[in-house]
């Protein structure tokens, strides 16, 4: 008779997720040094002075580092639950937990017969390479809520819209968890727990949607994809500057509206791709909620105006999920987006002053980063769309545990 029993996980693996996320501790702490300016300054400079406002009843309207969604006052003020602590110091070991509740359900799925550590293990290996940002921003929290919800799946349609919801009150890119949901109920869900948050915060604190202009005015950022033009231009003799406008580094100058204007040009048409896949996918199995997710974030990351480091946490978390499933198809996705992160790692903070001076080496940084997402975004919408066509081969997940595929 098959066995049901769930695995012990590998101690291999808790050992090496232990002996990083420590040496992660020892970083933001101060303990160690990493090259580069120190990434905590945001924490302790920044957002605590946000924490500041919001604990006053109001939100930093007058700031426009401030673009995040009102349920991002959640994260920023969650440093309170541990009084005993310091804000940074509360902050940094929010940031920890967050971080092992990603692990936890990674586990708890790979584990299961059937099922792959592959996912656990991305997320073990992947997050170190981004160095001590990954605890000094508030984004492994909203993946945390991410990967719950794409966790409750098909089977919990409800808990999985209430929690993405939630998490697109948080940042806002989660919303595209929905890109491969057919439960009404999860649209449903999602639509009423954002709604309800939307409206809380409208009623309780000014200036909650003071972010969407903020938003609005961002241009070309030095390390986005549609940037890599401007580099190169600037190595041509382009007469353009970088200036630190809404929070980040951006270039001014000649044609850079131009490059913006194309950015959001491609942004429009991979949501038109999206509907597209949506409208003609016809095999969609369990694990195509998580690949159809990771799909989404990676077309919009890479026509994005603006890629900062922490977008990688979100990616490794969505490739993980994608890896727990044995009849995935998202291995090489998955690797080229581990990949990008090591190069992230060492492009921020580590050398980003030669980013930002478009030097030979910060160019071909970007060059390496931005190609391996692109690689990435493209890989996977190939294979996400051949995965799922009308008359896509049978999925092997289906045969072996019995799992149907949710019908369209």
């Amino acid at each position: 008779m098959e066995t049901t029993a769930v695995r012990r996980p590998p101690a291999c693996l808790l050992t090496i997720w232990g002996a990083t996320r420590l040496t992660l501790l020892l970083l933001v702490f101060g303990v160690l040094r990493f090259p580069g300016p120190d990434v905590t300054a945001d924490v302790f400079v920044i957002y605590r002075g946000w924490y500041e406002g919001l604990r006053a009843g109001a939100f930093p309207v007058d700031d426009v580092t401030w673009q995040y969604p009102p349920a991002a006052a959640l994260a920023i003020l969650s440093p309170a639950v541990l009084p005993f602590l310091q804000y940074a110091s509360a902050f940094f070991v929010l940031a920890f937990l967050a971080d092992l509740a990603v692990l936890v359900p990674l586990l708890h799925t790979g584990l299961h017969p059937g099922r792959s550590l592959r996912g656990a293990w991305t997320w073990v290996a992947g997050v170190p390479l981004l160095g001590p940002t990954v605890y000094a921003r508030y984004d492994v929290m909203v993946t945390a809520v991410a990967v719950a919800a794409l966790a409750a799946g098909v089977r919990r349609p409800r808990t999985m819209g209430a929690l993405t919801g939630l998490a697109a009150l948080l940042k806002g890119w989660p919303v595209l968890l929905l890109a491969g949901a057919v439960r009404r109920r999860a649209w449903g869900a999602a639509a009423v727990t954002a709604l309800a948050l939307c409206a809380a915060f409208a009623l309780a604190v000014p200036g909650a949607f003071a972010f969407l202009a903020f938003q609005r005015d961002r241009g070309v950022e030095v390390e986005s994809v549609a940037g890599l033009a401007l580099h190169v231009a600037r190595r041509l003799g382009w007469r353009g500057e970088v200036l630190f406008r809404y929070g980040s580094l951006e270039f001014a100058g000649p044609y850079t509206g131009l490059v913006s204007d194309v950015a959001l040009g491609l942004t429009a048409l991979a949501c038109g791709w999206l509907l597209l896949w949506r409208l003609t996918a016809r095999r969609l199995a369990p694990h195509t909620l998580a690949e159809a997710a990771f799909t989404a974030v990676l077309l919009f990351t890479v026509t994005s105006r603006v890629i900062s480091p922490q977008y990688l946490v979100w990616l490794i978390g969505l490739a993980a999920v994608c890896l727990c499933s044995g009849a995935g198809r998202m291995t090489v996705p998955a690797a080229l987006v581990v990949a990008a992160a090591a190069v992230t790692g060492l492009e921020f903070p580590a050398c980003f002053a030669d980013v930002v001076a478009s030097t030979p080496f910060g160019v071909a940084l970007m060059f390496w980063r931005n190609g391996l997402l692109v690689a990435a975004a493209l890989t996977a919408a190939v294979r996400l769309w051949r995965s799922t066509a009308p008359g896509a081969a049978p999925l092997a997940q289906t045969a072996r545990t019995g799992e149907p595929a949710v019908s369209s």
